[in-house]
C-alpha cells in the first residue's frame, strides 16, 4: 500500500471575496455561489471515489443542513472554518464546532481559520479541538512569515497538533490554491511529486466559488490571477490533478492522519 498521504481539503464558505476589494455582492449570491461550487465539488468527490476534509462556517452550514448530512454519509469530514468568514471572536470557536456537530452528528476535531489567520493555539485547544490547518510554512510578503516552521504535521506547545499547508521542501514553495491554479498543471503535478517523495504528505486547500463561473463575474472586481480557471475549466484541473494523486499515495481526511502523529515531538 502506497505509503505518501494526500490530505484534501475545501474551505466552505460564503462567497464574501468581493468585499475584499470593495464590491458590493447580495447576501443571496454571495451564498448561492459557494452552494453551487460545493455542489461541483461533491460531484467530483463522489465521480472519483476519493474523501475529503471540508472545513465549514456556521454560516453556510446553517443555510445549508442536508448539504452537510450529505458530506457526513459520503465518509467526508466536517472541521470548522469559524462562525463567518469576515469576522471571528474567541467565542465561535465553541459555538461552531457545536453547530457543525449538531448538525452532522458526528464529533467535530479540526479547526482552520480563514484566510490562515493566527488565532492563539491555546484557545483553539481549549474548545475542544485536537488539531488546527492554519499554517502555511511559507515566506510571503505581507501575507505570511513562516519560512522556518516545519512541513510536516507537528505538536504545538499546548498539544494542538498542526497539519502546515504543503509547500516544496528546501525552496519552501507554497503548493496552496493560487498556485495550483495559476501555474501550468504539468508543473504543478511535477512539485507535488517531488514533495511526497521528500515528505509523504500533501495537503492542499481550495474554495466551493472556484468551481463556480459566477465567480468571474466583473461586479466583483477580483483581479484574474485570483478567479483564474473559475467554473468549469478548475473542475477539470481538480479531475486531473486527483486522478495523478490516486497513483502516487492514499486519500485520507484529517482525522485519519493525526492518529499516526506521537502525542510528543
Amino acid at each position: 500500500m502506497p505509503q505518501n498521504k494526500i490530505l484534501l481539503s475545501f474551505d466552505i464558505e460564503e462567497f464574501d471575496l468581493p468585499e475584499e476589494f470593495h464590491a458590493e455582492i447580495p447576501e443571496k449570491e454571495k451564498d448561492q455561489i459557494s452552494a453551487d461550487g460545493t455542489r461541483e465539488i461533491l460531484n467530483l468527490l463522489k465521480e472519483t471515489d476519493v474523501r475529503a476534509t471540508f472545513f465549514i462556517t456556521g454560516y453556510f452550514a446553517e443555510r445549508h443542513p442536508d448539504m452537510i448530512k450529505e458530506m457526513r454519509d459520503a465518509g467526508h469530514e466536517i472541521a470548522s472554518h469559524g462562525m463567518n468568514h469576515s469576522f471571528f471572536e474567541v467565542s465561535h470557536l465553541l459555538q461552531s464546532k457545536k453547530l457543525l456537530e449538531k448538525l452532522s452528528g458526528k464529533e467535530v476535531t479540526g479547526f482552520r481559520m480563514a484566510r490562515l489567520a493566527k488565532v492563539d493555539k491555546q484557545e483553539i485547544f481549549n474548545a475542544g479541538y485536537h488539531y488546527e490547518s492554519s499554517l502555511n510554512p511559507v515566506w510571503l510578503p505581507g501575507r505570511y512569515h513562516n519560512f522556518r516552521k516545519p512541513l510536516m504535521p507537528f505538536r504545538e506547545t499546548c498539544g494542538l497538533l498542526q497539519f502546515p499547508v504543503s509547500a516544496v521542501p528546501f525552496i519552501r514553495f507554497p503548493l496552496f490554491w493560487l498556485s495550483f491554479k495559476n501555474l501550468p498543471l504539468f508543473f504543478y503535478k511535477m512539485l507535488c511529486s517531488i514533495t511526497l517523495n521528500r515528505t509523504k504528505y500533501y495537503n492542499m486547500y481550495s474554495h466551493p466559488w472556484e468551481y463556480n463561473e459566477a465567480a468571474k463575474d466583473p461586479r466583483w472586481k477580483i483581479p484574474g490571477y485570483i478567479v483564474k480557471h473559475a467554473g468549469k475549466s478548475q473542475v477539470e484541473r481538480l479531475r486531473s490533478l486527483i486522478i495523478f494523486l490516486k497513483k502516487k499515495g492514499d486519500f485520507i481526511t484529517f482525522e485519519e492522519y493525526k492518529g499516526s502523529v506521537p502525542n510528543k515531538d
